[in-house]
């Protein structure tokens, strides 16, 4: 019998490097988080502090998918005041994002022009989820399971979370753009 091929090998280390990436540890705050850009470089969350962020696991074939425009005019309108919008993909619900970090990119510019920063795509419950995830689901001031694509984590200059919303709730509800105003005027 023939020892295992080269592509099986090459099959073994990449779920090898799934499951490292896997068993990262939970950091114990946003700030201390670390996630790759979707053009693969990374993206320390420590490069917000002092910003309000509003982040929001995505997917591009959701019926919530039209929330990308209203995340865009969110954030044009007060990134000069210090907010930043924080896209992550995801394919946990309905694989509903199926692309790959270079298809979800070119649909989010191409559909929704969107300027705000993206993450690569990654599951944000499960056995797989990713640190920051397991972070904000399980140690946050506002823990509990992502429900569906669209789930908003509201987190302060200081790097605590300090709101988050339902996947339904649309990026400029009313309260949603309250809680953003008053996080912005704490200093």
């Amino acid at each position: 019998m023939p020892l295992a091929s080269p592509l099986f090998a090459a099959l073994l280390l990449a779920v090898g490097a799934t499951a490292l990436s896997a068993s990262e540890p939970i950091p114990d705050s946003f700030l201390s988080a670390s996630m790759a850009g979707i053009d693969g470089k990374p993206h320390p969350m420590s490069q917000h502090k002092g910003e309000v962020v509003l982040l929001v696991n995505v997917a591009s074939k959701c019926g919530n998918t039209p929330q990308y425009a209203a995340l865009e005019s969110l954030y044009e309108k007060y990134k000069a005041a210090g907010l930043v919008v924080i896209g992550v993909p995801a394919n946990n619900f309905g694989h509903q994002e199926p692309g790959s970090n270079q298809e979800i990119e070119q649909f989010c510019t191409a559909t929704y022009n969107v300027k705000f920063p993206m993450l690569a795509k990654v599951s944000v419950k499960g056995d797989d989820i990713c640190p920051l995830y397991a972070y904000l689901t399980t140690k946050s001031p506002k823990p509990g399971d992502i429900t569906w694509n669209f789930a908003k984590f509201l987190i302060g200059r200081n790097g605590t979370v300090v709101d988050r919303f339902d996947p339904k709730t649309k990026p400029d509800d009313p309260k949603v753009v309250a809680a953003i105003e008053q996080a912005l005027s704490a200093k």
